[in-house]
Parts: C-alpha cells; structure tokens; sequence
C-alpha cells in the first residue's frame, strides 16, 4: 500500500491524482479524502473491483454504495431527476448531499453497488482533491467510508491506514476533512425523505424545498435486510468502547466525550476527557466527532461517557451516528 501526500496546486498533488487514477482505472481501491469524510474508492462500472471493495471493509453487499461523480451532468448519466432533487442538485452540488434516485435506463454503475435495487445514491463532492481525482478518472467511483465496516468513520489519512493498511492499493493524504460527518441522504422517490441526516442540516434543505421533510420510519427498501441508502443499519459508525449517551456523571473509569462546559469533577473523575466544542458549536462538533471517539477508544476505559447534544442543526447529524455507535452489536 502507498501512501501519497496531495496539496492544492502542488506537483505531489498532480502526480497523486494521476497515481489515484490509474489504481482506480486497474480496479484497484483508492481512499482519498472529501469534505465529509475519507471515502474508500473503486470504479463504480467495475463489479469485481466493487466486490473488492466490500471484502477489504468488510461490508455487508447487501448494503449499497453511493456513486461520487464530478458534476450534475455526469450525475444525469446515472440517475433520473425530477423538480425536488434538480432544485437541491442546483442549490447543494458540490456538497454534502446525496440523493437517492430511479436508476436512469442503461446506468453503468455495477448491479453490486446498488445492491441490486432499481435506485441509486449519489453525491458531487466539494473537495479539491476528490474532485480531481474524479475528472482525472473520468467514470463514477463508489467510495463508502474508508474504515472496516461499522467502526469510526475516518477523518484523516492516518485513520484510514489504521483500519485499512495493508488491505487496500493507495491512500491519498489530503489533510482532515473539514465537515467530519457524512453526507445528508435524501431519497426522491415521491415526495423528498431524510434516510440520513448528516453535513447538510435539514432545515437548509426544507428551505429550498419550501417544505418540510418526510422522514424515513426505516430506511429499508424491503425489510431489514435491505438497506436502501447507506448508514441506515442500527449499529454503525462503532467504537470497540461501550458507549452511555446524555450523561449527567461520569463513573469510575470512564473516559468522557464532552460538549461545552465541563464542570470540575466530572473533569477529575474521567479517565481521560475530550470536548467537540468547549463553546457549544455544533460545527466544531461535527469536525471533531470520529477523531474523538477513535482517541477515547484508545483510551482503555470502561466505557466512554457522552455529554447530551442539541439536536437542532448538524446536531441531529450527530446524535444519529452516537445512537448507532451506541447500539447493540
């Protein structure tokens, strides 16, 4: 496995996005870094690099992927659009955004990676280095969390090697991603529905629907064994840590995930304490989320402790993947 450094108008850069190209073109996988969170990348049209990418994370197939592309047009190839999801493409794209679509006739992406749905998901992402590697490549790429299925989304280039070295072909280092949760999943199939919240808040897109969200009771397509968008089954985005939500106190040995003030007890009780945001900023938060918890994981405690959370904006986003970590497994 190699790693590559890629910074914004830099030779290494350029040399990373043709080196990332050409893994992608000999259906090899390729984690690069968006502005969510790094995804793990193979050739969309390509079933047996698909395949591939499933066994390196351990994913469930049933479980389906999103299709990165480099623009709307390219998205149009893949998918059909009505008025609701061409006004969010236009409002949101480059963004956190996925939609959730018809399938257009004679979509190229892999049956594997829409696990054998008549839908699809994707997303244009809003990161130099994704983009180019994209428009480099020329084809969608599927490119699902670069982590071992159901653990801690990674952040940063060094995440990604800590699940993944050893199993995958090429790791390009683009510094932490700035938003730090994933992508916002909305299905236009009907009347627009929240299957996941996540980097885009619920009520930018209400707004420029100039209506409110359906929400999704399941988010599976014909049972629980099938998912129809990603991050939708009940344990994901996992410590090996147990994890106690909405604390008022800390136990003996715990490790402690706060949020804002932390009173001093608290504070000399935990075994180790991290805070998304000593202000109460629910962007801070999001950013730091997934670094937090893999370093509270690491931490030996016995359990980590997490501080309640407001659920209004990217909140809700992050209530939902502590909810998940925090499921039985």
């Amino acid at each position: 496995m190699t790693v590559l450094l890629a910074t914004r108008l830099s030779r290494a850069n350029a040399a990373s996005v043709a080196d990332a190209a050409g893994v992608l073109a000999g259906g090899g996988l390729v984690a690069f870094p968006t502005e969510t969170v790094y995804g793990l990348g193979a050739d969309a049209t390509d079933g047996r690099a698909v395949a591939r990418l499933y066994e390196a994370k351990g994913r469930p197939a049933f479980n389906p992927l999103i299709a990165h592309v480099v623009d709307r047009q390219a998205a149009q190839a893949l998918a059909r659009f009505d008025a609701d999801a061409a006004r969010l493409a236009v409002a949101f794209w480059p963004g956190p955004l996925t939609l959730v679509l018809p399938k257009s006739a004679g979509c190229p992406v892999a049956e594997l990676a829409t696990a054998g749905l008549d839908t699809i998901a994707v997303r244009v992402p809003d990161h130099d280095v994704a983009r180019d590697i994209l428009k480099a490549f020329g084809k969608p790429v599927v490119a699902p969390s670069a982590n071992f299925s159901g653990h801690v989304s990674p952040t940063t280039a060094q995440h990604v090697r800590a699940d993944l070295g050893g199993r995958i072909d090429l790791i390009v280092d683009g510094g932490a991603t700035p938003v730090g949760v994933e992508s916002t999943i909305i299905a236009c199939l009907g009347d627009p529905v929240l299957l996941r919240p996540g980097g885009l808040p619920r009520a930018a897109i209400e707004r420029a629907l100039d209506r409110k969200l359906g929400d999704a009771a399941t988010g599976m397509a014909g049972g629980e064994a099938a998912p129809l968008a990603p991050g939708m089954l009940a344990s994901h985005y996992a410590p090996r840590t147990r994890l106690r939500l909405n604390v008022s106190g800390v136990e003996p040995d715990e490790a402690l995930l706060a949020f804002g003030p932390v009173g001093t007890e608290a504070a000399q009780r935990a075994k180790k304490v991290l805070n998304l945001s000593t202000r109460g900023d629910l962007i801070e938060a999001a950013v730091n989320l997934f670094s937090h918890l893999r370093a509270l994981d690491a931490a030996g405690a016995s359990a980590i402790a997490v501080m309640p959370i407001p659920g209004d904006g990217l909140g809700e986003a992050i209530n939902d993947r502590l909810v998940r970590a925090a499921a039985e497994r």
